[in-house]
């Protein structure tokens, strides 16, 4: 009997083992698969969006964004406007060669008609100097709000036939005669003058198309065209493009500085010892800047 008894009792406890033994497991289960789970959300943390080039250049400035108003109110970052003035000073200072207008005063209107070529106009139809329709225009339009609602403005297909009327326009009515008797190199004169013969009717055209031209030295472009030795303004300018030791002569060769250029690679590109390059351009080191012009002939 007494054997009888505790074997009930060996079984019994067998049984209660093998019962807490499932509960156990399944924990155990459960663990690994809540492990599994944060491993999985640990791997998706690590894919972030991607920032492009484009936005990180918009946010690298220090300085505080501007507003531009002139045919629409565009903000606009020193970055985006020195992208602007190196995308377009070729065309400007050609135009003024060919047709006798400041590069520094089309490169400034540019800057304030187009809000940088991020305004409406300057999306939309490509034009960079807000002109109007007016009487004879044969080309495209768009209806845009200025002085009064929905006025008719040219159209373009590129923004350079925008720089190329601009400079016709000037040069083809007799009310902006007066402004080619003024010195190529007086862009306050220019500035003062345009609004005089009515380009526009903000009273405060000049002050602006001077102060985009003095705070990025856009005089330099016309000291270029004109072979003049160019001092620049101690104004903190973020464009440099010239060394001011160098007078521009349109006889000399010259080279662009592009990104990853070096004062050596300039040099074995057009046979020259770097001493020399350095010497035709008055280096005393090496270091040189995107948009630099060398002497190389």
């Amino acid at each position: 009997m007494f054997k009888k008894i505790l074997l009930v009792l060996v079984v019994i406890t067998l049984v209660s083992c093998n019962a807490t033994k499932t509960p156990i497991k399944t924990s155990k289960s459960t663990t690994s698969t809540t492990k599994k789970a944060t491993v999985k959300s640990k791997s998706t943390k690590v894919y972030k969006p991607v920032v492009s080039a484009k936005s990180n250049t918009a946010t690298r400035s220090n300085t505080s964004n501007e507003v531009i108003e002139s045919t629409s109110r565009t903000i606009v970052s020193n970055d985006v406007i020195g992208d602007y003035i190196l995308r377009f000073r070729n065309i400007a200072m050609s135009n003024m060669k060919v047709y006798g207008i400041p590069a520094s005063i089309i490169l400034a209107q540019g800057i304030l008609e187009s809000g940088a070529g991020r305004g409406d106009l300057a999306q939309t139809a490509n034009n960079h100097f807000g002109i109007k329709c007016h009487a004879g225009w044969t080309g495209d339009s768009v209806k845009h709000d200025d002085d009064a609602s929905q006025e008719c403005f040219r159209k373009y297909t590129a923004a350079e036939e925008s720089f190329k009327d601009h400079a016709t326009f000037l040069t083809g009515r007799s009310r902006y005669s007066g402004l080619f008797t003024l010195d190529k190199d007086d862009y306050k004169a220019w500035a003062k003058g345009l609004r005089k013969a009515g380009y526009a009717t903000d009273p405060r055209y000049p002050d602006k198309l001077i102060s985009y031209i003095e705070r990025y030295d856009l005089g330099q472009y016309d000291a270029m065209v004109l072979g003049n030795k160019y001092i620049p303004l101690d104004n903190n300018s973020i464009i440099r493009t010239t060394n001011t030791a160098i007078v521009y002569n349109p006889n000399n060769t010259y080279h662009e500085v592009q990104k990853g250029d070096t004062l050596y690679s300039i040099s074995k590109k057009y046979n020259l010892l770097l001493a020399d390059l350095k010497l035709k351009n008055n280096l005393s080191e090496n270091i040189i800047s995107i948009g630099q012009r060398l002497i190389v002939n």
